[in-house]
């Protein structure tokens, strides 16, 4: 479990680190092409790809869906946010949960146990009572559309992770560098096309706080895939655990950094939360 606590605390800290960037004006894609840059320097630094196995025949096709759905993803989930508002943005992002359980089911081959399927369902209600936020929200046309993206996208990008850390042939390590490779350069693709058409200047407070987003980006999906190898026999308890424990800590640092405020249904929340937690551990300590 000690995995998915160091991904839960990075995952948290890129979503600190994005809301900050939008408080103090940085360009997100710049931020983020530059931040798959600087992972890369740290899987060349800290893993040492093996070069040797980056071979046509080793190649998989998830390299490609994930190095594109990476960056793509956290454009759409910044368009989200705006037309459409945080709360119902991070409701769905994390109701994205209901397509990792579906895939740990039909797919990985998953028997659920009744704690389990208890669990999720605490789950479930602890994701929309932690996000519960009265008043309503003025939305564009496409809104809806951003959310659907937001929604399929995370889903998506847990399966595919779910999915290389199965890979033989290929030690995660290396299939990392080379999804950050082909996240980086489309990536840098973008910021070159708007550069061009859109005179948009490449300032270096972008490049270092790109930096800062590459060091705990990269931390979240190194454990992230390391606590699916750890638990490779239940991925939902990865699913769960990491969308659950992600709001629980998000609340907090939302309460104490940012001061904001819950009502009684986003308390309600988050005791559903730790209850769902409990009963998914204990699901997995009976499964042992």
């Amino acid at each position: 479990m000690i995995y998915l606590v160091l991904s839960i605390i990075c995952s948290v800290t890129v979503g600190v680190l994005l809301k900050l960037a939008k408080r103090y004006h940085i360009d997100i894609v710049q931020a983020v092409t530059w931040n798959y840059l600087f992972a890369i320097a740290l899987s060349l630094v800290f893993f040492k790809p093996d070069f040797s196995l980056i071979t046509v025949s080793n190649f998989s096709p998830i390299y490609i869906s994930l190095g594109v759905l990476l960056p793509v993803i956290f454009l759409f989930l910044g368009f989200a946010v705006r037309q459409a508002g945080l709360a119902k943005t991070d409701i769905a992002q994390r109701l994205s949960l209901f397509i990792s359980l579906c895939a740990a089911y039909f797919i990985f081959n998953e028997s659920f146990d009744r704690l389990k399927y208890v669990g999720i369902i605490f789950g479930f209600m602890a994701i929309v009572l932690t996000m519960y936020k009265k008043g309503t929200y003025s939305s564009s046309k496409n809104s809806w559309l951003y959310l659907l993206l937001v929604f399929v996208g995370f889903g998506a990008i847990d399966i595919l992770f779910k999915m290389v850390s199965q890979l033989s042939a290929v030690p995660y390590t290396t299939s990392l560098f080379q999804i950050f490779c082909i996240s980086f350069l489309l990536s840098l693709v973008y910021i070159i096309y708007l550069a061009i058409t859109k005179k948009t200047k490449i300032q270096l407070i972008n490049f270092i706080c790109g930096c800062v987003l590459g060091l705990f980006n990269f931390g979240n999906i190194l454990f992230y895939l390391k606590a699916h190898r750890a638990m490779a026999d239940n991925p939902s308890t990865v699913f769960a655990a990491m969308n659950i424990g992600v709001i629980i800590i998000g609340s907090l640092i939302g309460i104490i950094l940012f001061k904001e405020k819950l009502s009684k249904w986003n308390y309600a929340g988050l005791v559903f939360a730790l209850i769902a937690i409990v009963l998914i551990t204990l699901s997995k300590l009976h499964a042992v």
